[in-house]
């Protein structure tokens, strides 16, 4: 098997500059209005709650958005990605607003030993993170060593429902096609273009992704010592996986058809006791 990291990361560091280029990420926004926030960021306004002055790291925080987001809601923040061309953008970003974010190249499973342990009161995740991993348990003891006692995971990812559907189907049915479950084997993706709007042509397009099942990702916090303290399914998800079958509604993209069919991501929370 090809090293996905260095796969993964080739896929990224290609795509950076378009991100940051395209509407859907709404830089500009960010830089001519102070209080504009990522609509991923206002999506979890509810759950989120008043994180003023806290540590907060967000784990692969590609070009920044959200966490200059998190950052603009009081809290102290730290990005970290394995992308050195995201994080390019995220500092830039972060420069032209005069933002105090830190941010550290680094790959997830080597977090700590690169930022030091009990550091930090938030750990956020954001949608369209957890897949480039292989190992969800793994995953969760970088985020329990991380996390100060009495601090908290906010996670909100897209659900393993929606990485097994079958995304080419051009009808109205919901197939499961891809695995739903954590395997040793990578799903191998060759993709030309992004998830965003661009025009922009892009060279490395083999990718490694992973589902990892919600009661896998659950059981490992809960294995972790953490305590679990909200999940929630949601019917929305933040970009169109299935183009010309979805309707957009403040910022999120939900099924035209039966919409209470499938969920599309899910919100946990969980904190390390005290």
């Amino acid at each position: 098997m090809d090293d996905y990291r260095e796969l993964n990361r080739a896929s990224w560091d290609d795509r950076a500059a378009a991100h940051a280029a395209s509407q859907d990420y709404a830089v500009d926004r960010f830089r001519v209005d102070p209080t504009f926030l990522s609509d991923v960021v206002q999506f979890d306004l509810p759950r989120l709650g008043d994180i003023t002055g806290l540590d907060g790291l967000h784990l692969q925080c590609h070009i920044g958005t959200d966490t200059l987001s998190l950052s603009r809601l009081g809290a102290r923040m730290t990005g970290l990605d394995f992308s050195g061309e995201s994080l390019a953008q995220a500092r830039e970003l972060a420069a032209a607003t005069g933002a105090p974010i830190e941010y550290v190249q680094s790959d997830v499973y080597e977090a700590v030993e690169v930022l030091g342990a009990e550091r930090f009161d938030l750990v956020f995740t954001g949608v369209g993170a957890l897949c480039w991993l292989p190992d969800v348990r793994r995953w969760a003891g970088v985020v329990a060593r991380l996390l100060r006692p009495g601090g908290r995971l906010f996670m909100r990812e897209g659900h393993p429902v929606l990485w097994a559907l079958d995304d080419a189907r051009t009808d109205e049915q919901l197939v499961l096609e891809y695995p739903y479950f954590e395997r040793d084997e990578p799903l191998v993706w060759h993709d030309e273009g992004s998830y965003v709007q661009t025009d922009a042509h892009f060279t490395n397009n083999k990718v490694h992704n992973w589902n990892h099942g919600l009661g896998q990702v659950v059981t490992a916090l809960l294995d972790e010592g953490l305590t679990l303290t909200q999940l929630v399914e949601h019917d929305s998800v933040p970009w169109e996986p299935f183009p010309g079958r979805m309707e957009k509604v403040d910022g999120e993209y939900r099924l035209t058809d039966r919409r209470w069919r499938a969920p599309l991501t899910y919100t946990v929370q969980a904190t390390k006791p005290r």
